[in-house]
């Protein structure tokens, strides 16, 4: 045999044992039961000798060492029992015969002691005896044929064994943002902490609707760099949420810094609380390729569906001759009417006047010749093809409320400046995306512009919902920005959103290169992908194998995913999972984190409670609104004018006037 021992010789000594048994209880009736045998003549001189021999060894001495003695050997016999193995079989059952049968073993005694006559007591005494007996030898039989080790049918889900250590220090410094958490691990709950020490290397927060973005991770990176001194920019989907939160935490934390921040806020929808800003403030387009970056993310984030298509003519030649008409704006009297509500008007003039005034900026005129040559050759269905697609969209941001805020300049957006740092929440509304997004958009691209330089001060950036504002450079803002203590949140419900606005490159590219990563509940295939990133741990493994004879149980160790799939997709409202980075200096070993974020509900409520509302920043009404939409059209009308009679007049420029003659 494999163990050395012969399994015959020990099976063969078993039997002799439980055989010794039956014969001790066989010879304990008959000594006590001696009249009973002699009246039904059942002895003989030969058992009479074997059972006096037997009595000098003082086996009979006492009543109950005689009957101890069988069950001594039957329970030696059962050590080594060996029977088929049930999976069913539980200790409860047969503990019901060893127990039963040992009370009937021992209860036969009352038998004797009763006032029966003696044939009666002695049959009475043996039946109940050998029952008992008999039970007690089931009992142990069937224990020998239970599954001594049996898999562990409680975790059903395997959640102990995919359980593994986690960061369970505070790391802090000037620029981290912690989070407290408590994880399980294997079956004890351990407090733990999420150490985002590094948000320069991007911070991405992933989770369905109702997963707690917003609630447990995005709201605290709002709150704890503003007491680190940061500027921030705060992109505010469902205005107010973020921006009530930011503006009274600004209330409380304003004194700490070196130089006081401001406080700004964008809102199309209530022109009481909102600043005047105009994102295409000429002191900050120092060249042309402002304004075709600035066109770029206008035409983009109006028409997602050119996002995969750049680099057509039909997508490039919207985007130039909006280009052409910003730099033309930005060159005309130093940029007095550059702002994007003269844009827009300065689109809609005929094109005999249009293309006069843009022949006079020679830096735009190899941008424009296009879109001449096709007008002076008459191909209006090409040139239809490549002006109307930019008209129709710009067309879409022709509002008096827009207009109002976007020629305005209560503020710069250079929010990082040392001498004037700002805290600016810009706001969107769910149901007028498509319009408000595309404006954001082109706020949120010139300020990356203007704070993604050196010598600037710490600042953050908050998106909500990042998806719905378009961003053509925002992988260069995360892959630079960390030399010049740029942080970005980025808030996102899944990552095939971000494929479906951004196209799947350009979302690769983000999701790969964003350092620290908090996830809540998430499906398909970006919890596929998270699960892939966040590696493997090694876990135990069981097999058990039941044959006639015998149970085999197999333990082995082997890499598996530390957070499947599966986990993921049913991650509860406050459970997150993740990485985080660190830097050169502070090493993180344990990086990756399962747990639950700890949030003080009852004090969080209380704050929420006593927060202030926004306060109005100016007294508005519909006259002043209009008025100011009817001044810019008046604005490029008297530039058309003024820009026709100075060409006409002057002999060396009547040259550049187009008069298509029909």
């Amino acid at each position: 045999m494999q163990t050395g021992e012969n399994d015959q010789a020990l099976r063969k000594i078993l039997d002799m044992t439980r055989l010794i048994s039956i014969l001790l209880l066989c010879m304990h009736f008959y000594y006590y039961g001696y009249a009973v045998f002699k009246n039904w003549q059942v002895v003989s001189p030969f058992s009479d000798r074997i059972l006096s021999t037997v009595y000098t060894t003082g086996l009979f001495a006492t009543f109950l060492k005689s009957k101890l003695f069988p069950l001594v050997f039957l329970l030696i016999s059962l050590l080594g029992a060996k029977g088929r193995k049930e999976e069913k079989l539980e200790y409860k059952t047969t503990f019901y015969y060893i127990i039963s049968g040992l009370f009937f073993y021992i209860g036969s005694y009352l038998f004797l002691i009763t006032t029966l006559d003696v044939e009666t007591k002695i049959i009475g005494y043996m039946t109940t005896t050998s029952i008992g007996f008999l039970m007690m030898l089931s009992g142990g039989t069937l224990l020998s044929r239970i599954i001594q080790r049996k898999l562990n049918h409680k975790d059903i889900f395997n959640k102990e064994n995919e359980t593994f250590p986690q960061e369970e220090r505070l790391i802090e410094n000037e620029y981290s943002v912690n989070l407290p958490a408590r994880y399980y691990l294997k079956d004890k709950v351990r407090q733990s902490w999420i150490n985002i020490i590094n948000p320069f290397r991007a911070l991405m927060v992933l989770g369905t609707p109702g997963s707690g973005k917003s609630y447990f991770v995005i709201r605290h990176v709002i709150t704890q760099h503003i007491k680190k001194g940061f500027s921030m920019f705060v992109y505010d989907f469902k205005f107010d949420d973020l921006s009530i939160i930011t503006y009274n935490t600004w209330l409380k934390n304003k004194h700490l810094y070196a130089v006081e921040p401001k406080f700004y806020i964008i809102n199309f929808d209530d022109l009481s609380r909102t600043h005047r800003c105009n994102p295409l403030d000429p002191k900050s387009m120092t060249d042309i390729t402002d304004a075709t970056e600035s066109a770029r993310t206008i035409l983009l984030g109006l028409n997602r569906e050119w996002i995969k298509k750049q680099g057509d003519f039909f997508v490039e030649s919207p985007i130039n001759f909006l280009t052409a008409i910003i730099w033309y704006l930005r060159q005309y009297k130093d940029g007095e009417f550059c702002t994007l509500p003269h844009v827009i008007e300065l689109m809609q003039i005929d094109y005999d006047s249009l293309f006069t005034l843009l022949r006079t900026e020679k830096e735009i005129e190899v941008l424009i010749n296009p879109f001449v040559s096709a007008y002076l050759a008459d191909v209006m269905e090409q040139l239809e093809g490549q002006i109307a697609s930019a008209k129709i969209s710009m067309a879409r941001l022709s509002s008096a409320q827009l207009y109002y805020v976007l020629s305005g300049n209560d503020f710069t957006l250079d929010i990082n400046n040392p001498l004037e740092p700002k805290i600016v929440c810009m706001g969107n509304n769910p149901q007028k995306t498509q319009t408000y997004g595309a404006v954001l958009s082109l706020y949120v691209s010139r300020l990356i512009k203007q704070i993604n330089q050196k010598g600037k001060l710490k600042s953050s950036l908050i998106f909500d919902e990042f998806p719905t504002i378009y961003l053509n450079n925002m992988d260069s803002l995360i892959a630079t920005a960390r030399s010049n203590k740029v942080a970005t949140c980025l808030g996102i419900q899944d990552f095939s959103q971000l494929r479906k606005d951004y196209g799947r490159e350009l979302a690769d590219v983000i999701l790969n290169i964003t350092g620290n990563i908090i996830s809540g509940q998430v499906t398909g295939d970006t919890a596929k992908q998270l699960s892939e990133r966040f590696g493997k741990i090694m876990q135990d493994r069981e097999s058990l194998s039941i044959t006639s004879t015998d149970t085999s149980i197999s333990r082995s160790k082997q890499l598996e995913s530390a957070v499947p799939a599966s986990k993921i997709s049913s991650l509860s409202s406050g459970e997150f999972v993740g990485v985080v980075a660190d830097n050169p200096d502070c090493k993180i070993e344990l990086k990756t984190f399962h747990s639950e974020i700890i949030n003080d509900h009852g004090t969080l409520k209380k704050e929420q409670e006593a927060y202030l509302e926004i306060a109005p920043i100016r007294t508005i009404d519909t006259v002043i609104v209009q008025r100011n939409y009817l001044q810019i059209k008046q604005d490029i009308q008297d530039i058309v004018n003024s820009e026709m009679e100075r060409l006409l007049n002057d002999p060396t420029t009547t040259y550049l006037i187009i008069k298509k003659t029909s």
